[in-house]
C-alpha cells in the first residue's frame, strides 16, 4: 500500500515535465513545417495540354511520385500563347509554380527580374553526375550576370526542309549563298513549281522566325546587342531596312497562297510533296516523317553577302525548367528527373525532339533524320534566340505585322522601321 502511493505521488510529480516534453516536440514539429509522414506538394506548369506531350509528362509525374510517396504533383498546362500570359500573371502576384518550363533569352530574363525565381549556380555544383551531361552551351539564354537560373532540356534549330526527290530531278544542290538560294527558288519556279517556297504567313511567330534569322545574318551584332534591350534599342541600323527588303523578296516566291494559310498548313503541303523548300524547326521532323509523302533533307538559312553577322550561326534556342525561389527540395529532385539522361531518351523517342542531355539522341531512339538534324544543331558556331523572344515584345509585333503588310505590297520597309524606332522610343 505504501509503494503504491509512492508510485502515484511520483506520478503526479512528473507529469507536468512529462506534458512539458510533450509540447516542446509538437512545437519542434510545428515550426519544422511538417511532421514525418507528411506529404509535400510541388506545382508543376508546362505548356503541352496536347499530345504526345501531355501523357509523356503525366507518365512522369507518375512515376516520381511512386518513387517519392511523400510527394503529391499538382499539374497545370496550357497553350504557348495562353501559357505566355498566365506565367506572367503568376510571376507578378507572387503565386508561381514550383516547377515551370520557359522560354530562354528575353523571356527567361524578364522573369527573373522579378527576383521570384531561384538561382541554381549551388544546384548544378553540388551534383555534376547530373549536371556534366547537359551541353554547356545551352546554358547562355538561362545565365544572366553569371548566375544560372534555368536547366535547358529541348533544343532546336530553324532551317530550310528541302524535297530531296524534286531537287534531284533537277539537278539542284542545296545553296550555301542567298544569291545562290534565289537561283535555285528561279529554277524550281522554271521547273514548275509557281510556288517553290510556302509559309504560313497568318502565324505571326513564323515572320519573326524569318526576320529574326535575316537580322542575324545582316546586322552587326554589336549593334543588335544595344538594340535588343529594352531602353537602350534605336533600331537606326540600315542592315535593318536590308533585311525587310530580304524577307520581301522571299515572299515573291511564296505566292498568294502563303498569306493566306497558317504554318500547319504550309508544313502539310511540303510533307504531302506539293511544295520543294519551306522553313520549319526541327521539331517538326517526326511530324513530316509520319506524313510519309517526302524525303527530305535541311540546309542553314544561306550566308548573305556583305552582312556582319555569323553566317554559321543557327536559330533556335533552348527551352527549359525554372524553379520559383521558394521551391521545396524535393522540386529540385523533380527537376534533376525530368532533365535526366533517361527522361530524356525516352522524351526524343516519344516525341522525335532533341534535347540538350548529352547521351539522349541515338541512333536507337531516333530516326536518320532526326540525327541529321541533331549534327547540324551540334555543327552550328552558336544558338541565336527567337526573334519574338530576343526583343520586347511591342518591338516584335511592329516587325511581324509589318511582315505580313509587306508579303501584300502595303507598306515600305523603311515605314516599318520608323515605326519600330518610334515604338523603341517608348520603352525609354
Amino acid at each position: 500500500m505504501k509503494k503504491s502511493f509512492a508510485v502515484l505521488v511520483l506520478f503526479l510529480f512528473l507529469l507536468p515535465i512529462i506534458a512539458a516534453c510533450s509540447s516542446s516536440v509538437d512545437n519542434a514539429e510545428e515550426d519544422s513545417g511538417k511532421s514525418e509522414g507528411d506529404v509535400v506538394e510541388i506545382d508543376f506548369f508546362h505548356r503541352w495540354p496536347n499530345e504526345p506531350r501531355k501523357s509523356f509528362y503525366d507518365q512522369k509525374i507518375k512515376e516520381f511520385m511512386e518513387a517519392n510517396p511523400n510527394v503529391k504533383i499538382n499539374v497545370d498546362s496550357v497553350l504557348n500563347d495562353s501559357y505566355k500570359e498566365k506565367i506572367k500573371v503568376l510571376v507578378s502576384s507572387d503565386d508561381l509554380p514550383d516547377v515551370f518550363t520557359s522560354w530562354s533569352d528575353s523571356f527567361a530574363l524578364n522573369l527573373v527580374s522579378s527576383e521570384r525565381i531561384m538561382p541554381l549556380n549551388d544546384v548544378l555544383e553540388a551534383d555534376k553526375e547530373w549536371s556534366g551531361k547537359i551541353m554547356e552551351s545551352q546554358f547562355g539564354g538561362f545565365t544572366f550576370d553569371d548566375v544560372t537560373y534555368g536547366v535547358p532540356f529541348t533544343i532546336d534549330g530553324k532551317a530550310f526542309f528541302y524535297n530531296k526527290q524534286i531537287f534531284e530531278e533537277n539537278n539542284i544542290e542545296a545553296p550555301k549563298t542567298y544569291d545562290e538560294f534565289i537561283d535555285v527558288l528561279d529554277q524550281l519556279q522554271a521547273a514548275g513549281y509557281e510556288t517553290p517556297l510556302v509559309e504560313g504567313l497568318t502565324n505571326t511567330w513564323a515572320i519573326s522566325h524569318y526576320l529574326g534569322t535575316i537580322f542575324q545574318r545582316v546586322v552587326d551584332p554589336a549593334v543588335t546587342a544595344v538594340d535588343y534591350v529594352d531602353g537602350t534599342g534605336k533600331f537606326t541600323d540600315p542592315g535593318y531596312v536590308r533585311g525587310l527588303e530580304i524577307f520581301q523578296e522571299l515572299t515573291k516566291y511564296m505566292g498568294d497562297v502563303s498569306t493566306a494559310i497558317d504554318h500547319e498548313a504550309a508544313r502539310n503541303m511540303f510533307g504531302a510533296g506539293e511544295v520543294p523548300i519551306v522553313y520549319m524547326q526541327f521539331a517538326e521532323v517526326k511530324m513530316v516523317e509520319e506524313m510519309g509523302g517526302a524525303e527530305f533533307g535541311f540546309f542553314n538559312f544561306p550566308a548573305i553577302e556583305g552582312g556582319k553577322g555569323d553566317p554559321n550561326a543557327l536559330t533556335g534556342a533552348p527551352e527549359g525548367w525554372m524553379l520559383s525561389k521558394n521551391a521545396p527540395p524535393e522540386a529540385v529532385e523533380f527537376l534533376k528527373f525530368l532533365t535526366s539522361e533517361e527522361t530524356a531518351y525516352e522524351f526524343t523517342e516519344v516525341d522525335g525532339q532533341l534535347t540538350a542531355i548529352e547521351g539522349a539522341v541515338t541512333e536507337d531512339n531516333t530516326s536518320p533524320t532526326i540525327m541529321e538534324a541533331y549534327q547540324v544543331v551540334l555543327d552550328a558556331s552558336s544558338p541565336a534566340p527567337w526573334f519574338d523572344n530576343a526583343v520586347n515584345i511591342n518591338v516584335a509585333d511592329v516587325f511581324m505585322r509589318g511582315g505580313q503588310s509587306l508579303a501584300t505590297d502595303q507598306i515600305t520597309p523603311e515605314e516599318i522601321m520608323e515605326e519600330v524606332q518610334a515604338e523603341a522610343a517608348r520603352l525609354k
